[in-house]
């Protein structure tokens, strides 16, 4: 009966604490929710505004443990809240992954060719040096040349 006990408290603890972690990690679903709605204000209030706001690391278009960025079809990336400086380049898609991946040309492969998907990456972690595994929903904003993407972190916590 005791073993029964301390094992029943173990498993509540675990469920409690899974739980408590859950809420901070973002979801699939949520990040084709956030692309769509990237692409309707791009839509709506144009370019040069929505850079501004997906930009904003404190912004609508972050949230839990995910973010959007925004690239044109070129492979140059006009917004990226958490890493600004890729926005410094001309184009992101000499850049590869930790598994030597061009991440970013299949970025822009997807929204050319098929309009959205998702795409598997190694990736670092925000504020960490060493990558983990990433998928990333990638949505080409219908009437510009230009996607929006967010993804998720597979396996782990985020922080």
């Amino acid at each position: 009966m005791q073993r029964f006990l301390i094992a029943l408290a173990i498993s509540t603890l675990l469920l409690i604490s899974s739980q408590a972690f859950a809420g901070d990690k973002a979801t699939t679903e949520e990040c084709v929710q956030k692309t769509h709605e990237a692409a309707a204000m791009i839509n709506a209030r144009g370019l040069e505004e929505s850079i501004k706001m997906i930009s904003d690391p404190k912004g609508p278009f972050v949230w839990k443990d995910s973010y959007v960025f925004l690239m044109d079809l070129k492979g140059k990336m006009l917004a990226h809240p958490m890493q600004p400086e890729l926005t410094r380049h001309e184009h992101v898609f000499l850049q590869t992954d930790a598994a030597d991946k061009a991440i970013f040309v299949h970025f822009v492969n997807i929204a050319k060719e098929h309009g959205q998907g998702w795409v598997d990456y190694m990736w670092p972690k925000p504020g960490k040096k060493s990558p983990s595994k990433k998928i990333t929903y990638i949505y080409k904003v219908p009437t510009k040349d230009v996607l929006v993407g967010a993804g998720v972190y597979v396996g782990g916590m985020m922080y």
